[in-house]
């Protein structure tokens, strides 16, 4: 049995942290690694059918809005805890109906919990007014 005044057993226990210590170093790169994930690649939806000003499209991803000048698509994932949110057209606001959050038409929070903005996403408009790409 070795006291804790063996100079033997401070050498073990000082190669032992040694090991640790380029295990730690050796295995650190595979560790990031298999957290490292791949972002995923952007999906291309088309809608074909144009939208009058102030008319919106409700997709499963998005809700897509055109004032006749600019058209804009926002997220339907509530920044609160990922609950599929609602267009009220009557009120013209953005409401999650898990926790009441509401955002405006251009995804702001207007009232929380959530505490940041519905993420928008890239639209172009097609010639000749023919609808929209929408990328998400």
């Amino acid at each position: 049995m070795a006291s804790p005044h063996n100079p033997h057993s401070f050498l073990r226990s000082k190669r032992k942290f040694l090991i640790f210590c380029a295990a730690f170093t050796a295995l650190y790169p595979l560790f990031r690694f298999l957290g490292f994930s791949i972002p995923r690649k952007p999906r291309i939806i088309e809608i074909s059918k144009p939208l009058l000003p102030g008319e919106f499209f409700l997709g499963p991803d998005f809700i897509l809005f055109d004032d006749g000048n600019t058209a804009w698509a926002i997220s339907r994932r509530c920044t609160h805890l990922g609950c599929t949110v609602n267009f009220h057209e009557k009120d013209n606001i953005i409401e999650c109906p898990c926790h009441q959050s509401k955002f405006s038409n251009h995804g702001e929070v207007l009232h929380g919990p959530a505490k940041k903005n519905l993420p928008s996403y890239q639209v172009e408009k097609l010639e000749n007014e023919a609808g929209y790409i929408v990328t998400v």
